[in-house]
């Protein structure tokens, strides 16, 4: 991921959302990472310069609780204009 960023290629959700831990996108089934939001960013959306500019929202859809969940992943969406 380090190199494809330094190419130039932009991590838009990271972009639209600077100030925030995460956005998590995945979290482990153990223990209660989901409740207490101890996940990881591995799922990306990267996007040219040009068409980063286009982005409109970037958002994970997380489930709204655990039992809600249906998967250990969230996807990743993003919307461009």
């Amino acid at each position: 991921m380090t190199d494809l960023l330094a190419t130039g290629w932009v991590d838009v959700v990271r972009a639209m959302h600077p100030d925030v831990a995460g956005p998590y996108s995945w979290w482990s089934w153990r223990g209660k990472a989901f409740d207490n939001d101890a996940g990881w960013r591995i799922d990306y959306q990267l996007a040219s310069p040009t068409l980063a500019r286009r982005v409109v929202t970037a958002r994970v859809e997380r489930a709204e609780a655990y039992a809600l969940r249906w998967s250990d992943h969230a996807p990743v969406t993003v919307e461009y204009a």
